[in-house]
């Protein structure tokens, strides 16, 4: 129903046009990037050596309608961490197309890169994302109290993984 493939520059102008206010920038990228989005940020985002970027892709209409990235990819530990998860086309949004992007990075983590560990981090209000991991395997190891500042307001991020029992 989904694939990915490698996030490249032509993709860029589309994830800006996404990437509306401030508040989805946090939800998206906690603080990697800064409001507004730019071509110069996601350059050197798309650099970054311990990353994999994906564009989400549905298969029976061939549009592009999201975002994901393996980012602290490490080898030698054989982990990495999935990040920057967005539904861009809002019509697709509350669709289980969520669920589809994570068992998909999952296998790639597990099958493709043969990772022993794949973690994450979400918002402790962002209740349906937290249920989509928990639906895809992953459990949560512990909270960040507070951990992030968004205006006037602390966030707090719970540490979700999934390990490859296969390996």
């Amino acid at each position: 129903m989904i694939k990915l493939e490698t996030f490249k520059e032509e993709d860029f102008s589309r994830l800006i046009n996404w990437v509306d206010s401030e508040e989805l920038m946090y939800i998206f990228s906690a603080q990697r990037f800064r409001y507004p989005l730019t071509q110069e940020q996601l350059i050197n985002y798309i650099k970054t050596k311990d990353r994999i970027a994906y564009k989400v892709i549905n298969k029976s209409t061939n549009e592009i309608i999201g975002h994901a990235d393996f980012s602290n990819i490490n080898k030698l530990s054989k982990n990495a961490r999935i990040c920057s998860v967005l539904i861009g086309k809002k019509e697709y949004r509350n669709k289980g197309y969520g669920t589809k992007i994570i068992n998909e990075l999952v296998s790639v983590g597990f099958n493709k890169m043969k990772l022993h560990r794949i973690d994450l981090g979400v918002y402790d209000f962002n209740k349906q994302a937290i249920k989509c991991y928990q639906k895809c395997g992953f459990e949560i190891e512990g909270l960040l109290k507070d951990n992030i500042k968004f205006n006037n307001l602390y966030w707090s991020t719970y540490n979700m993984s999934i390990l490859n029992k296969e390996l």
